[in-house]
């Protein structure tokens, strides 16, 4: 991610980007020469303290060493497990190294849990500059619009082909696991691309709704087909108004 980051639009905390020749929302390609991600200490989303600070202390250790010797390496990974301080910590930190993309990480568990999703998500897009990206990892299709809301600019690739290995189609709306629901006979090579190909039309859904002033429909829309999503949407009204109607168009 060698070029600068620009905030093209907002459509309320939604943010219409542009990164060299690409549009934001979109995918962040880990295999792409222009895509260095430092590397980091994982942990698991639901563990003691101790072990999330270990892991928050590793990784930011792990992004200076990196830093100092490949200065082009521009994204780096926040860790912290379940604890919101400790994600802001680490995001903090590697901002102040000089990173411009930082990947949530646990992005699947994340998922699960609603409010740690919505709180986590505002928590750190508040305390880091506006011009850094924030990228998540693993996301479903029907997630997408909702996270892009929040401030969500991109998506770590491969999605698509974990989803395949788990024999999953991803659709715009809810994900099927083909041996339970036969919709199709593919294999997973087949299921990979269905999936790709789903992602990029989602992508372009939500980025076209941005610049339609829409995307707060299309999340709605999403949140009738999606407990979770409706769950985070609720979370949003009632505890963050501030945080939504600062980039909210009045009429």
């Amino acid at each position: 991610m060698k070029t600068k980051f620009e905030i093209k639009d907002h459509d309320g905390p939604g943010r219409l980007g542009k990164l060299g020749e690409t549009l934001t929302p979109n995918i962040f390609n880990e295999k792409d020469s222009n895509t260095r991600v430092a590397k980091d200490e994982p942990s698991a989303y639901n563990v003691d303290r101790e072990i999330a600070e270990w892991s928050v202390r590793k990784t930011i250790e792990l992004a200076k060493e990196e830093k100092e010797k490949n200065p082009d390496c521009d994204i780096a990974v926040i860790q912290g497990s379940k604890y919101i301080d400790l994600r802001i910590q680490c995001a903090k930190e590697l901002e102040s190294l000089g990173y411009n993309g930082l990947i949530i990480a646990n992005g699947d568990n994340l998922l699960l849990h609603p409010r740690d999703l919505v709180n986590m998500t505002i928590a750190i897009r508040e305390n880091i500059k506006p011009s850094m990206c924030l990228i998540f990892t693993f996301a479903e299709c029907s997630f997408i619009p909702l996270l892009s809301y929040m401030g969500i600019d991109g998506f770590l690739s491969g999605a698509d082909e974990y989803y395949s290995y788990l024999n999953v189609m991803m659709t715009t709306t809810k994900n099927y696991d083909l041996e339970v629901y036969n919709i199709y006979e593919m294999n997973q090579e087949q299921i990979a691309t269905c999936n790709k190909h789903t992602i990029d039309f989602v992508l372009r859904e939500t980025r076209e709704h941005m610049k339609n002033k829409t995307l707060r429909n299309l999340v709605e829309e999403r949140g009738v087909t999606s407990p979770q999503i409706a769950s985070a949407l609720k979370i949003l009204d009632k505890y963050h108004q501030d945080y939504l109607q600062k980039y909210t168009q009045l009429y």
